[in-house]
């Protein structure tokens, strides 16, 4: 079965990203709006009230069923909104596998991720709430947008100086995290990133899918150092698996070790 690549050109190359523009287009929409509000109820306040005056009476069940309505609409726009972005992930990640070979992960942005952002060199384009994180041979990219995806960040490989599992506390209850420690010009940043589900009602992967993201990166980062004839850190080497008979193994030759020791002396 043969599969339609889509070339690199259809891509916009991240000199030409600018999503700062569409942000700023968007913050003078809603401040815009948000003063047209102020105006209107500032100069027909009067009005209003009069009109508010004249209109009749609700009664108990009348009132509970028109907030019942509310309540209903407001739950109705929330998980349209919600869709509407998982849609564009799967959008963008299908963009994304048709352009790169490398694993791709739904990363979520949190205050902490951003901080740390903030203060890498070379780091300008802010993250979408949830962006796509590209682990391929040259790094990690990281990339927001939907059918046209944009490259906010890059992280190459040599850069990275270790990848390990922590947590982090999401509102009151913890989320493991992939920490990424990163040295660029002198500054050491540790990299936060929450990998996100991509199915509706998943808020993080967790368990068994979460670490194998976390020995996928390891690999990667291991043979990009290789190649490259640089020593990987000690903390992305393997990490050797105890097996039950391993384990049992190490159990019955540690008498004998022990007897042998007490023969010495």
């Amino acid at each position: 079965m043969s599969r339609i690549v889509t070339p690199q050109s259809a891509f916009p190359t991240p000199a030409d990203d600018r999503p700062g523009e569409h942000r700023l287009g968007l913050t003078i929409a809603v401040a815009a709006a948000a003063v047209a509000v102020v105006a209107v109820l500032a100069f027909a306040g009067p009005a209003l009230d009069e009109l508010i005056g004249t209109l009749p009476a609700v009664h108990g069940p009348t009132a509970a069923g028109i907030f019942l309505a509310v309540v209903g609409v407001l739950a109705l726009a929330t998980i349209g909104v919600r869709f509407a972005l998982l849609t564009r992930n799967r959008v963008r990640r299908r963009a994304l596998e048709a352009r790169f070979d490398g694993g791709i992960s739904c990363g979520l942005r949190h205050r902490e991720l951003e901080d740390a952002l903030a203060e890498l060199p070379g780091c300008e384009v802010p993250l979408a709430t949830r962006y796509s994180i590209v682990a391929g041979p040259d790094g990690l990219s990281f990339w927001n947008g939907g059918a046209r995806p944009r490259r906010a960040a890059h992280v190459a490989w040599r850069e990275v100086r270790s990848i390990r599992p922590d947590e982090l506390i999401a509102g009151s209850r913890p989320a493991p995290v992939v920490l990424v420690r990163v040295r660029r010009q002198g500054a050491s940043i540790a990299l936060p990133l929450l990998l996100a589900g991509e199915q509706p009602g998943v808020f993080a992967v967790t368990d068994a899918p979460f670490y194998a993201v976390v020995r996928s990166w390891k690999a990667l980062h291991r043979t990009a150092l290789e190649h490259e004839g640089l020593e990987p850190p000690t903390s992305t080497r393997p990490i050797p698996v105890i097996t039950a008979s391993t384990a049992a193994l190490a159990a019955s030759t540690s008498p004998r070790r022990d007897a042998r020791r007490g023969a010495r002396h």
